[in-house]
């Protein structure tokens, strides 16, 4: 099986994202830290050997299940026993009181879920007018810039108050949550499990990178 060319990503997003994975270990690599890395495998190692915690042989992704249904048990009132990992969010989460419902979870848990996005045809008509409006400058700059600025204040408005859910059950959410608040999801912030990092991190490169599993292997090569 031949490895995937993760050269052929766009490094800005490799670098977005190793940014939410300094977060989420709460680790900070140093400006050239990573320059001997060169395969997939390489940074999972690295990554792991970084975490300065005790190491418990425990699983993250049900501890983030178990803290996402006590915090939704606890703000929404509902049973535990009725909250299993295929449970629908918009089920959970009627559209008319979304946000605010989402809002006092996030709160209650400390941290940030970002699962509720614009609908895609806004998205979609946001994107037009941002590259009519980029084309536009150079005919009219007055106007294209008129158009760049109402486009992006327009991005803005539409991520603040979007309210489609981006997720679709509760197994889901726990899942993020395991990825992006790793230690917070965990019941002792102080520990870690290391052979779940390369599973951990190979599932947020697929996500984020848009990178098949079957071919994001120990061997895929950045360079």
């Amino acid at each position: 099986m031949r490895d995937y060319k993760l050269k052929n990503i766009d490094p800005d997003d490799i670098g977005d994202l190793l940014v939410k994975v300094e977060k989420s270990f709460d680790i900070k690599f140093g400006e050239t830290e990573l320059l001997h890395i060169s395969t997939f495998g390489e940074l999972c190692d690295h990554i792991a050997n970084k975490i300065e915690l005790d190491n418990t042989d425990d699983c993250t992704s049900q501890q983030a299940f178990y803290k996402l249904r006590d915090a939704i048990s606890s703000t929404l009132q509902t049973a535990k026993k009725n909250l299993p990992t295929n449970f629908p969010l918009a089920d959970l989460f009627p559209r008319q009181s979304r946000r605010l419902q989402i809002t006092k979870l996030e709160a209650h848990l400390g941290f940030k879920l970002n699962i509720l996005r614009p609908p895609y045809w806004v998205i979609g008509i946001l994107t037009v007018l941002l590259l009519v409006a980029f084309v536009t400058l150079f005919f009219d700059w007055q106007t294209g810039l008129a158009g760049l600025v109402f486009s992006i204040a327009g991005f803005w408005f539409a991520n603040k108050t979007g309210n489609e859910l981006d997720l679709k059950t509760l197994g889901q959410v726990a899942d993020k949550m395991t990825r992006e608040h790793y230690l917070k999801s965990r019941r002792s912030p102080r520990t870690f499990n290391k052979k779940e990092i390369e599973k951990v991190l190979t599932d947020w490169f697929s996500n984020d990178l848009g990178l098949d599993k079957s071919e994001l292997t120990r061997e895929a090569k950045f360079v």
